[in-house]
């Protein structure tokens, strides 16, 4: 079939119809995504780590959960009341259970939280915050009634088990650092059921041996053990060792785990260690720095020593420098430069007081002689003459001359300016150019 033929005018159709689209306004999209959110995801459980925690005077508190790759916003509303705010803290790890959003004003999709949980510890952590808050609130972690440490101890109680790891560590220390530090060793268990009970005990029994003793003193007791797992470390999380902690006389040093573990023993104690090799470290700082300090006397010593005979040197130029300022002969010649300054500064004055009379006396030839008196008064005189004509052709004469006259009551020489001023009988006087006219109103227009 052959094709058809077009003309080179054929252009076929320049216009095309508009495709047909559908364009959804920024509200529109951003409903339909939260309806997609709500409907497909809903209520989950979600877990990360707390930061941007902010709470509102409202009583609505919003914050950002995050992990290693993305971020969450979070909002728990005041009408949560169920949900324990207490574990909502920056660096907080939680689970979260709420309810996934679209915020529409700021387009962003949001978690409205409905439950908090700590994250991966369950009941215990749950225990271990519940207990941390009624001490705090007993004031057991109160800063003012923490004690500080004796800086040069000779004996220390220690409160761990004879066979751990931490006693060997601490021993380590203190044979390195200061091997005159005499311990007492108050053993009970570190783990398991009845391990509080013991480790309370073995503080009050030192507490005990320090009074039924004044001869067997102890400066501060270590309460110790290795790392481990929440549920190894319980026995320090239990009310009776924070009790007992708390009712010591003795400044106690808490060292339970690694650095990141923390226990209700560690708010209570007097000073906290990261481990038990740092308490150690903490406890023989005072001898250990002061042997520092001892081997290094000499040569500090021959340092001041070396600083001070300096400084007396510089002192002795200093005074030689002084007295050959002060000696009388320097003195003189002082005085004498100081008189030849005052001399040429005289000089200057003079001439400079000199040519500024010389200019004033020339400005005011050249004003007299710019003033010419005779032409001043002559210039007065034409003035007073022009003032004279004004005056006189303003005055009264000038304008009666020119056929005007002016009436008066006769009785108070008042001029009237108006006919509704003037009573019928009224006597008037009008003056005029040449004379006075006296006569009486009859009426008025």
């Amino acid at each position: 079939m052959s094709k058809p033929v077009k003309s080179q005018w054929d252009f076929g159709e320049l216009f095309p119809a508009a495709e047909t689209r559908k364009v959804f306004s920024v509200w529109e999209l951003t409903a339909d995504i939260k309806r997609l959110l709500e409907k497909q995801i809903g209520a989950v459980w979600v877990g990360g780590e707390i930061t941007n925690l902010r709470a509102q005077s409202s009583g609505h508190v919003y914050f950002t959960l995050k992990d290693a790759g993305a971020q969450l916003s979070c909002v728990l509303f005041r009408s949560a009341a169920n949900a324990p705010r207490h574990l909502l803290a920056d660096g907080q790890k939680v689970l979260l259970q709420g309810d996934v959003t679209v915020y529409e004003a700021r387009g962003q999709y949001q978690l409205i939280v409905r439950e908090v949980e700590p994250q991966g510890v369950g009941a215990l952590q749950a225990a271990f915050e519940k207990l941390k808050q009624k001490l705090a609130a007993e004031g057991l972690f109160a800063p003012e009634r923490k004690r500080a440490l004796p800086r040069f101890p000779q004996r220390i109680g220690l409160v761990t088990s004879p066979t751990g790891a931490a006693i060997r560590d601490v021993l380590h220390v203190i044979q390195r650092r200061d091997p005159s530090l005499e311990i007492v060793l108050a053993p009970c268990r570190v783990q398991g059921e009845g391990a509080a009970a013991e480790i309370a005990a073995a503080v009050r029994l030192l507490n005990e041996s320090q009074i039924q003793n004044s001869k067997f003193e102890i400066d501060l007791i270590l309460i110790t053990r290795g790392g481990g797992s929440l549920e190894d470390l319980w026995a320090f999380n239990e009310e009776t060792v924070a009790r007992a902690i708390f009712e010591s006389a003795l400044p106690v040093v808490s060292a339970v785990g690694h650095e990141i573990d923390f226990t209700i023993a560690d708010f209570v104690a007097d000073l906290r260690a990261a481990t038990p090799s740092a308490a150690a470290e903490i406890i023989t700082e005072g001898v250990f720095a002061s042997r520092e300090f001892v081997a290094a006397a000499p040569h500090r010593l021959r340092q001041l020593a070396r600083r001070k005979i300096e400084r007396e040197r510089e002192s002795f130029d200093s005074l030689g420098i002084r007295f050959a300022q002060l000696h009388p002969r320097r003195r003189l010649e002082d005085s004498f430069q100081r008189l030849d300054d005052l001399q040429s500064g005289l000089r200057r004055a003079l001439k400079h007081a000199a040519r500024s009379r010389g200019l004033v006396l020339q400005n005011l030839a050249g004003r007299f002689l710019r003033a010419k008196p005779s032409l001043a008064l002559k210039s007065r005189r034409e003035s007073l003459r022009q003032l004279e004509k004004r005056l006189h052709a303003l005055g009264p004469s000038q304008v009666l001359s020119r056929g005007y006259s002016i009436t008066t009551d006769a009785a108070t020489g008042k001029v009237l300016r108006a006919a509704a001023n003037v009573k019928a009988g009224q006597k008037l006087k009008t003056r005029l150019a040449k004379g006075e006219i006296v006569s009486r109103t009859e009426t008025t227009n």
